[in-house]
């Protein structure tokens, strides 16, 4: 391994693979395209829950079980696939994950009833369970440790970019082209950038970024369950873990349900909403995601605490304004209530996702991140959306209309109990990354 001037440089299997940081800023760049495709087909679902609703005639639980097969397929499948990608090549998966995720999106046009819909997005969910880990585990090796909570959080911005272009288009296609169309132009971009990735994604070493060799330490990818009972010995992933479970149940349960609460409760058409929304989490969302990696990089280079402490205080100082936006009846005031927990929304992903890189050892990191999407997912995902829907279901005969506001009000306080897990994983993150780094 040779290090230039440019940086670190490294031939990997004879392929020529040269790691400049003009390239590493590419590939970065290009992953966090890869990831806001995969959030534009994941969350174009929401705009487009109220015309589908009324289209095929559904019910709020219907709905709610759109996200819950999807997050089902999207979590348990990461686990395999992440397998696979930490013993091949992590570009090649991303490839064939994208070509099924954006093709199947494409697909969503043809529906002609609910459970043509479930699967079309169950088989988006499979695809889609393809794409984070490998890009996560790419990223790791090609920044280093002081570096990668901000590489996360640039590669994270994918999800606010993506909420933006889904709502912005999704709402904007669906008011003047229907619902069907929105899916077919967000899809068929997807099929373009896998042909992309494959030609000009190169594989990284594995662990160059710290310059270390996977197999100078003998080590060989452990099996998932090894993986598994070493990441829940560490006490620290356990609470990121929980914390990042909690705070995307209720994120993914507000996305998902935010957009036919302003239609029905506020009374905005579909295209209003998916452009106020598309602004508010993609520009307040972005800066928040972005800020906290950065934000946690450097004073996390002080104490390494700060790496979870800057989610909790960030959690805490949000509480109220989430709480707040479902309880005012001015429209105007909802919106600019929302930009404070918009902003926050997906702050915790690159810390979390970085912290979770170190904890594991050099080739449990795909898997490692499987595992962390896969608690948060099943759950967050899974159950998030669901829930609100069901409860909206059941309130109905009570508040009629306005039971989906108190379903999405019920759950908020979760976001505190999040908070307060990665508070408690601060207390032993530095003895567990330390022991990460000791070989198998």
């Amino acid at each position: 391994m040779a290090e230039t001037q440019e940086g670190p440089a490294t031939e990997a299997g004879g392929g020529g693979v040269v790691i400049t940081p003009a390239y590493r800023t590419y590939a970065l760049v290009l992953l966090t395209i890869v990831y806001t495709a995969n959030y534009v087909d994941r969350q174009i679902l929401s705009i487009l829950l109220e015309p589908i609703k009324v289209d095929l005639n559904l019910s709020d639980t219907q709905l709610g079980l759109l996200f819950t097969t999807f997050g089902i397929f999207y979590a348990t499948l990461g686990l395999p696939i992440a397998m696979l990608a930490d013993r091949s090549n992590r570009r090649n998966v991303i490839t064939a994950a994208m070509t099924i995720f954006s093709g199947m999106t494409a697909a969503c046009y043809f529906v002609t009833s609910f459970w043509q819909l479930m699967v079309a997005r169950i088989l988006v969910g499979v695809g889609e369970a393809g794409s984070s880990p490998p890009s996560h585990s790419m990223i790791a090796d090609m920044y280093e440790p002081k570096t990668r909570a901000t590489a996360l959080a640039v590669f994270s911005l994918g999800v606010n970019i993506g909420i933006f272009i889904g709502f912005l288009v999704g709402g904007y296609v669906a008011a003047w082209y229907g619902w069907r169309v929105a899916f077919l132009v967000v899809g068929l971009p997807g099929l373009l950038l896998a042909i992309l990735v494959r030609l000009t994604l190169r594989e990284p070493p594995r662990g160059h970024s710290e310059g270390r060799v996977a197999g100078s330490e003998h080590e060989i990818a452990p099996t998932i369950m090894e993986v598994l009972r070493f990441l829940l010995s560490q006490p620290s992933f356990r609470h990121i873990a929980a914390g990042a479970t909690l705070v995307s149940f209720v994120g993914y349960g507000a996305v998902a349900w935010l957009p036919p609460f302003l239609i029905r409760s506020h009374n905005m058409n579909v295209g209003d909403v998916g452009l106020a929304l598309s602004l508010i989490i993609g520009i307040s969302g972005g800066l928040g995601t972005f800020g906290a990696g950065v934000i946690a990089d450097r004073l996390g280079q002080k104490d390494v605490r700060w790496y979870m402490w800057v989610i909790a205080i960030a959690g805490a100082a949000t509480f109220p304004f989430g709480f707040a936006v479902y309880l005012v009846e001015d429209l105007s005031l909802a919106l600019g209530l929302f930009i404070v927990p918009a902003a926050a929304g997906s702050l915790y992903l690159g810390p979390s996702l970085a912290m979770t890189q170190g904890l594991a050892r050099l080739k449990m990191r795909a898997a490692a991140s499987a595992l962390l999407l896969f608690i948060l997912n099943i759950i967050g995902l899974g159950l998030g959306p669901q829930a609100v829907g069901v409860l909206s279901d059941l309130l109905e005969p009570t508040y009629g209309i306005e039971s989906l506001r108190y379903a999405l009000l019920a759950m908020t306080p979760l976001g505190l109990w999040g908070a307060l897990h990665f508070l408690l994983a601060a207390k032993t993150l530095s003895s567990d990354l330390n022991r990460a780094l000791v070989p198998a």
